[in-house]
């Protein structure tokens, strides 16, 4: 159930974007809306154990990038979408 998932224990601080972007508070607040948008989008029924593995998936792919800062909203929600659709058909159960 979503309700389980806390997502202010997901959610990243400037401090874990020092390492890459130049601007870690900004880097953070991309990451947390990309995070908030995969809660925000789930189903609220979905299981809570695939919530949370679509949240690690969306950090693992996006905290590092070096491409979050220049990629607009409407893409990212459409990167969201994405992997919320297509969570069952990928490999990522394993891997997350």
């Amino acid at each position: 159930m979503k309700y389980s998932v806390d997502i202010q224990v997901v959610l990243s601080t400037p401090e874990d974007m020092n390492d890459v972007h130049e601007d870690p508070y900004e880097a953070s607040d991309r990451l947390n809306f990309i995070l908030h948008a995969a809660y925000d989008r789930a189903e609220e029924e979905i299981e809570t154990e695939r919530l949370e593995r679509i949240l690690h998936f969306c950090w693992e792919s996006w905290q590092r990038d070096s491409n979050l800062m220049d990629i607009e909203d409407d893409e990212l929600l459409d990167w969201v979408d994405h992997t919320l659709a297509t969570w069952d058909d990928s490999d990522n159960n394993e891997l997350y």
